[in-house]
């Protein structure tokens, strides 16, 4: 390829459901009030059989019935055809439906290192779909871009509001997307609403005055044969202190990994008695049985905020081991806490949000990679969520295929004069 890949997009279109829906209003939860914000994400389709002859007939194909699969989805899922109303507290079932765009890039997915670089080779904004000029984002549901590259291949960006969705039931709506633009005659899992049946503790979080940040983008790769060394170090700890030698998880290890790297990071900007903190979505639906008429299908928020905190010098001086602990006892302590939450407990959902505070999400068993549109599974899929400056962020991702193993981290959680250093502690669990 020679010169700069350009993407020619064409003009954003509603899709509609496709057939009659319900009107009026439809509550929003209270977790869906507290954790309403914009989530991007793009998934990205190496070439497949479908279209490895690189036929545009085939692509167009391809794109159709997935444009149809959508059209399908928002018959059962009515209130993604909506808007979130300006009071923040319900659903307009209008039927209006989501913004579309088709879109074709001049490269193969090659010429772009298959979307895996960082920083991107393609500005992450030509992949995701936005509304016509002149309409505003507020209130929208679900936006949709599909990319198709010279290759065959495609990229999918999504642009998805964490009010009417968590991450599982985003990737449970596209799952279904997938199902329906495939053929098959039903969806495997039906949606469920319910959101007036989730606790409405009478106790807000206060609100907190907001910092704006220069986060910088970094990826960083642990590979499988570090996790199994912090793992085995664990698991040898606890030998010795309880003759149990009890395991931790891949989740633990990297969370103990990363908030080590971050805190050798951030040494010189911080004083030794700074309190570093790491919140982590804790997904709950294991917990609402019986609180919902029916959890299978819910696909509305469901997160509880978990939080640890060490002082900076306590996590540099520590073993990984022992942050694994923290990690582990802060995952122990969500059943107890939810619950107490649910009963009205006061002081949950609340976080620190300035620089001494990172929040982390695991991508890794969410669905956004087991999703067919038509054109196979994806190889690769990532968050692109730079809008986010308030509070450092990071997302556990599977590496792009065919590198399976390790944990692909994706971070946005340190400005530039502490970048280089994280990067050269990642590096040495790559």
């Amino acid at each position: 390829m020679t010169g700069t890949p350009t993407v020619t997009r064409s003009p954003p279109a509603l899709i509609p459901p496709a057939g009659p829906t319900p009107g009026g209003t439809l509550p929003l939860s209270s977790i869906d009030k507290m954790v309403a914000s914009l989530v991007n994400l793009i998934q990205v389709f190496p070439p497949s059989s479908l279209s490895a002859a690189h036929n545009d007939q085939r692509a167009a194909a391809a794109v159709a019935a997935m444009r149809n699969g959508f059209a399908r989805a928002l018959v059962p899922y009515y209130p993604v055809a909506g808007r979130v109303a300006p009071s923040g507290l319900v659903v307009d079932c209008t039927g209006e439906g989501i913004w579309f765009v088709e879109a074709a890039a001049s490269c193969a997915l090659a010429d772009v290192d298959g979307l895996e670089g960082c920083p991107l080779l393609i500005p992450a904004e030509l992949l995701l779909s936005c509304p016509p000029p002149g309409k505003k984002l507020d209130g929208f549901i679900l936006m949709a871009q599909v990319t198709s590259f010279t290759c065959g291949g495609f990229a999918v960006g999504i642009s998805f509001s964490h009010a009417v969705f968590d991450g599982q039931g985003a990737a449970q709506f596209l799952k279904a997307v997938g199902e329906l633009a495939r053929g098959l005659p039903e969806l495997s899992v039906a949606p469920v609403w319910n959101r007036d049946a989730m606790p409405d503790p009478p106790v807000s979080p206060s609100p907190q005055q907001l910092t704006e940040f220069t986060f910088v983008t970094q990826v960083a790769d642990i590979s499988a044969a570090s996790i199994e060394r912090v793992k085995d170090e664990f698991k040898e700890k606890q030998a010795a202190a309880t003759s149990t030698g009890e395991g931790c998880s891949t989740f633990d290890a990297v969370t103990a990994v990363v908030f080590k790297c971050r805190a050798l990071a951030l040494a010189a900007a911080l004083p030794d008695d700074a309190e570093l903190r790491v919140g982590f979505a804790a997904g709950t639906r294991h917990l609402l049985r019986g609180v919902l008429p029916a959890v299978d299908g819910y696909y509305g928020s469901s997160v509880y905020l978990a939080c640890f905190s060490r002082t900076s010098r306590a996590v540099r001086e520590a073993a990984l081991a022992e942050l694994v602990g923290a990690v582990r006892v802060a995952k122990d302590a969500v059943p107890a806490r939810f619950t107490d939450w649910m009963r009205g407990g006061v002081g949950h959902y609340t976080v620190p949000l300035d620089y001494s505070t990172m929040i982390l999400s695991n991508w890794r068993r969410l669905g956004f990679d087991e999703v067919d549109y038509g054109f196979g599974v994806p190889g690769y899929v990532f968050p692109f969520n730079e809008h986010v400056n308030f509070v450092g962020e990071l997302y556990y991702v599977r590496p792009p295929a065919p590198r399976r193993g390790g944990v692909r981290v994706v971070l946005h959680c340190v400005e530039q004069p502490h970048a280089a250093v994280f990067a050269s502690e990642l590096a040495k669990f790559s």
